[in-house]
């Protein structure tokens, strides 16, 4: 009688119910046994619950049979035994085995019985419920560990037994010998299944080892890495270890086998693909040099996880999926024939959830870079991605199919992953899971397939569109059709009275724009998918009502709805504005003809950076036929461009993040744009002044490449001439102050006068020295002297700010730039100037803040105590280093945090809430006038600022939100009320 560990397959076998498919092949396969075995299978037999384990195993899968066969001396200790004990110690002689072997047969032949040895124990303890499946697959795991290091090892020591190489420790040839192989997919999260593919990459350092003169790193890292693959995967008379696939490895149809980490990191900081990202989410040294394999993962950090949302990425990740659904065997769920792995349902879809967020989040949250796909089930419920009972459920359903796969592999020791055709093929499979019938099975296996399909399409696929014939849609006449209002009520208007009661208005010529039978007549072809694209946003009754207000503004209709005919795009785009961003839509109202902007090739393209918008803005000035149209032009060019931006951020083209920067871009070149057209204009009556020169400063968040949508513009005027009694050389000859008062007011005047193309900006001038009783334009010296002297501290506070945007010589922007920073860098005392930035902080609290969570700039820990934080510590440090100083909050911030003044970590965290309000505000200012209220909000504009914030819900958005609030507060008081005593 067998002795059972209590741990052992045959002891959790006595408590399972185990069903045979095929018995009479079982009970030949033990009869066979027994013969050939002799008195130690008969004593093993004779144990009921080893004889029920065996047939489960040799009935239900003909490889596992001849595995039990050929190993019949192993059974007795693989069946009683504790199976960890019993892998460990089969590792061990595997490792021992291929370190003595004589050749590379000898070596072969000993990673090959290690690896049936070991797939019989999987097996046996698998079937027997003795292991969980991550013991399972780690064992298989484990073992290509052990083949590869071992291989290794064996092919090092040979080499340098030819005077190849020199080791750098001979004990151990692969520790510091450069050799790095990563461990790609299920192999590098221990989750390889039973008959598994392997996927490696084989870097290397070509410093690790000491190369003889006839031997290149390069070729010889190769040579070593086509030894291994063919140790691994060459069919010998034992059989083979594993298949092994290299093509992960950097632009595999043009690379050797084995590539140098140096072309590695240049290949993915320049070349690397999205898929390669998701792809490096489960890598890990598996073999060879663990150090260098650590490092080379270091530098592949920054790659795989961005700090910043991609959303191409996402979407080139999800475009796999879609490839994957296009080849036969990915249509709708059935059981004969289903692929368990790559169709509907399947463990693709579970493995894609998870790393599609993880690409998502991983890069600002550490804790979803985990390699293991159960784990970060859990990771991402704690991290607020998803609930609990979609874990859950994923959870089951990915040991369900895994369980499924590995039966179906243990079957022939084939790669497949799909199920049998026929119906007796489905009742074999359903035993060998441990079913007494395959009708349980069956419902089983479809309420987890259909449960990962809910859970997967719910984050991914979207909805199909409404059918050309979504149903009847009646607009003549004056009774509403039945028929009509049952159609619009199913498309989702809650108001379907009303929607044909504003369609007939059109139709009926009641608006400018359909008075025209022409207009009439498109209109009536456009409405079908006109109200199509409405009924597709959270508010359709809504977004028709504003549709129809900016419908009735438009002069004329023939050419807009032309516009719509020939660009059915835009239907969707304008239902997404009325729907979800009330702001633009009114935009929209005002300046209807920005719309034709959208048509472009390049409307969707990359923003202009900074000298790509000067550069615009300059050529496009010069073409102007006198001062009015430079207004004009300017006005018409900054509409189109600040409708551009704000649909790309609007609609995710572009992220959020780039929204400040653009708008500030965009104003700069524009300011700098005018300056000369007000000095001509000027000149053109008191000609020049003889040594004069004019600078503008950008101030606020203008000046910190932080505007939003909605912002005016903060500028000081600087000047400067010779003597004291400059006169201008023109008919009408004035003095130098006046002069420059003069082109102030002209430049103010061209940005802000409404010309028949309407404003350009609002502009403030408050920011200048004694603000409104100061001159509009100031002379450089008195500029100076007022921040040497006069200055209050909420004027050095916005001085931080400060940035020259144009100037009429580079020396006058280098002195006006000087003249900033050493007011900046002015000493003054710490307490008080802390004192009095708190007692400014009460005050704005009192008069503007609330304690509403979207006051995001005046509540308190919001934007306002963050730039007070920024503008207090460059105003403290600056005296000792200038080089803190700067325009721009985040990068304050940043700047700070190097220096050490914030502390690393309260100093990141200062940077991210930076990101976070001002990704918010962009979305924001676009979308919304007045104070959001997320009540009356629809789940699109909800979504957007979850997108903006790299959130995977509104909840999560208003979590992180007030998390970051109460942080901000928080290190108001330690950093500046501290400071204040």
């Amino acid at each position: 009688m067998v002795h059972a560990d209590p741990a052992s397959p045959l002891a959790h076998a006595a408590a399972r119910q185990l069903f045979v498919a095929d018995d009479s092949h079982a009970q030949r396969t033990l009869k066979e046994l027994a013969a050939d075995a002799g008195g130690l299978a008969a004593g093993l037999l004779a144990n009921n619950d080893a004889e029920k384990l065996l047939a489960a195993c040799a009935g239900n899968a003909p490889y596992l049979a001849r595995l039990i066969q050929r190993e019949a001396l192993l059974l007795p200790d693989l069946l009683s035994q504790d199976p960890a004990a019993m892998r460990d110690r089969l590792l061990a002689g595997c490792c021992e085995a291929m370190r003595d072997a004589d050749d590379m047969a000898a070596l072969m032949r000993a990673a090959r019985v290690a690896k049936r040895r070991l797939a019989l124990l999987a097996a046996v303890a698998d079937v027997a419920g003795a292991w969980p499946l991550e013991e399972v697959t780690r064992t298989l795991s484990l073992l290509a560990d052990t083949v590869i290091e071992q291989g290794a090892c064996w092919l090092l020591r040979q080499a340098a037994a030819r005077g190849e190489i020199t080791l750098a420790d001979e004990a151990t040839p692969t520790r510091g010998s450069g050799l790095i192989v990563l461990a790609m997919g299920k192999y590098g999260a221990f989750e390889l299944n039973y008959s598994s593919d392997i996927d490696i990459i084989v870097f290397f350092e070509p410093d690790g080892l000491t190369f003889s003169e006839k031997c290149e790193p390069q070729s010889f890292f190769v040579r070593l890495t086509k030894d291994l693959v063919k140790l691994l995967q060459e069919p010998t008379g034992d059989g083979y270890v594993f298949r092994t696939d290299l093509r992960l490895r950097p632009d595999a149809g043009a690379t050797n086998v084995a590539i140098s980490a140096a072309a590695a990191e240049s290949y993915y900081e320049t070349m690397g693909q999205n898929w390669e990202r998701a792809a490096m989410i489960k890598a890990r040294p598996c073999a060879g040099d663990l150090e260098a394999g650590k490092q080379l993962m270091q530098m592949l950090t920054p790659f795989v996880w961005r700090r910043y949302l991609d959303f191409a990425a996402i979407e080139d990740i999800h475009s796999l999926k879609r490839q994957i659904h296009a080849h036969r065997g990915h249509a709708a769920i059935a059981i004969e024939g289903h692929d368990v792995k790559l169709g509907r349902g399947g463990i693709r879809e579970i493995e894609f959830f998870v790393q599609i967020q993880q690409l998502i989040g991983g890069g600002k949250t550490p804790a979803l870079r985990g390699r293991a796909t159960i784990p970060m089930l859990t990771s991402l419920v704690e991290e607020g991605w998803i609930d609990p009972a979609t874990r859950d459920d994923l959870a089951r359903a990915y040991d369900f199919l895994r369980t499924l796969e590995h039966r179906l592999q243990m079957v022939n020791d084939e790669q497949t992953h799909r199920l049998p055709k026929t119906a007796e093929g489905i009742a074999a499979i359903a035993a060998f899971m441990g079913y007494g019938d395959d009708t349980a099975f069956r419902k089983d296996l479809t309420q987890h397939l259909e449960t990962v399909q809910g859970h997967y399409a719910g984050l991914f696929e979207r909805e199909p569109t409404l059918s050309e014939e979504a149903g009847s849609l009646v607009f003549t006449g004056t009774d509403d059709d039945p028929e009509t209002l049952e159609t619009l009520a199913g498309m989702g208007f809650q108001s379907p009275s009303s929607v044909i009661a504003t369609v007939r208005k059109w139709h009926f010529g009641r608006i400018q724009a359909t008075r025209a039978a022409r207009s009439r007549e498109l209109l009536t072809k456009l409405t079908p998918a006109l109200l199509r694209a409405i009924s597709g946003v959270d508010s359709p009754d809504q977004a028709l009502s504003r549709f129809d207000r900016f419908l009735s503004g438009q002069p004329a209709g023939v050419q807009f709805f032309s516009l719509l005919y020939q660009n059915p795009a835009l239907l969707d785009l304008l239902a997404g504005i009325m729907g979800s961003a009330p702001m633009m839509a009114r935009y929209l109202a005002e300046h209807p003809n920005v719309l034709e902007a959208v048509i472009a090739a390049d409307f969707y393209g990359p923003l202009p950076d900074a000298e790509q918008r000067q550069e615009e803005v300059a050529e496009l000035l010069e073409r102007a036929d006198g001062f009015e149209q430079v207004l004009d032009l300017a006005r018409i060019y900054a509409r189109e461009q600040l409708f551009q931006i704000g649909v790309q951020v609007l609609t995710g083209t572009a992220p959020a993040r780039e929204a400040g920067p653009a708008y500030a871009d965009l104003a700069t070149a524009l300011v700098s744009g005018m300056v000369p057209a007000a000095m001509n204009e000027i000149r053109r009556d008191h000609g020049d002044l003889p040594g004069g020169e004019m600078a503008v400063i950008a101030m606020g968040k203008l000046g910190g490449r932080e505007m939003a949508a909605t912002s005016d513009l903060d500028l000081i005027v600087i000047y400067e001439f010779e003597g004291e009694a400059s006169q201008s050389n023109g008919k009408r000859s004035i003095d130098g102050t006046r002069y420059y008062t003069r082109v102030c007011q002209r430049l103010i005047s061209a940005l802000t006068v409404p010309t028949a193309e309407g404003p350009l900006y609002e502009v403030d001038l408050r920011l200048r020295p004694s603000g409104h009783a100061g001159p509009l334009a100031t002379r450089l010296r008195s500029f100076i002297k007022y921040h040497q002297e006069s200055a209050w501290t909420w004027e050095k506070l916005a001085l931080t700010r400060a940035r020259v945007i144009s100037a009429t010589s580079p020396l006058m922007q280098s002195m006006v730039d000087g003249a900033i920073r050493d007011a900046l860098c002015n000493g003054r005392d710490e307490k008080t100037l802390a004192g009095d930035v708190v007692d400014m902080r009460e005050r704005v609290y009192r008069e503007l803040g609330s304690d509403e969570l979207w006051d995001i700039k005046h509540g308190r820990g919001g934007l306002v105590d963050l730039e007070f934080i920024a503008q207090t510590l460059q105003l403290i440090h600056a005296r000792r280093n200038a080089g803190l100083l700067d325009s721009n909050t985040r990068t304050a911030l940043e700047k700070l945090t190097m220096a050490g003044i914030t502390g690393k970590g309260l100093g990141q965290q200062l940077i991210d809430a930076a990101d976070r309000y001002h990704n918010l505000t962009q979305v924001l200012r676009i979308a919304v006038s007045g104070t959001f209220v997320p009540a009356m909000a629809g789940e699109a504009l909800k979504n957007r600022l979850a997108r903006a914030v790299d959130a995977p819900s509104f909840s999560v958005v208003e979590r992180d939100l007030m998390e970051t609030k109460t942080m901000v507060n928080a290190a108001f008081a330690d950093l500046i009320e501290r400071a204040a005593g």
